[in-house]
């Protein structure tokens, strides 16, 4: 199974447990993986026969805006679940990073897994 990849995508949302961080926007970064078979897309240099991932990047930014966690886990699975169903994913990994969350740390977060993988490994 091929892979379409998203990676250090940055949207604002409002996320954290501190009382602070309710009244502020902060940012994530992501990257994801995204299952699918690339080649009837590029047998026909055919965008609609592939996960198109500006459409897809566009949802990410929009959910982002519409919601408001407490968790980056709960961000991470509900968006997991937002992109396997409106889009059509068997499986998606997707990596989720708060930048300055933890002093002395670059940034913390969650990877997580999703859906199953048709053929294969995939890439690496």
């Amino acid at each position: 199974m091929d892979r379409v990849l998203i990676e250090s995508l940055g949207v604002d949302t409002v996320i954290g447990v501190y009382d602070w961080e309710r009244r502020i926007t902060q940012r994530l970064l992501l990257d994801l993986e995204l299952a699918t078979d690339i080649r009837p897309a590029a047998a026909n240099d055919d965008l609609s026969q592939t996960l198109d991932y500006a459409a897809i990047s566009e949802r990410i930014a929009r959910f982002a805006a519409d919601h408001a966690f407490l968790l980056v886990e709960t961000f991470a699975e509900r968006l997991a679940d937002v992109l396997r169903n409106e889009f059509a994913v068997a499986w998606l990994r997707l990596t989720l990073r708060k930048p300055g969350a933890v002093p002395n740390a670059g940034a913390v977060g969650v990877c997580i897994e999703r859906g199953t993988l048709a053929e294969g490994n995939g890439c690496a």
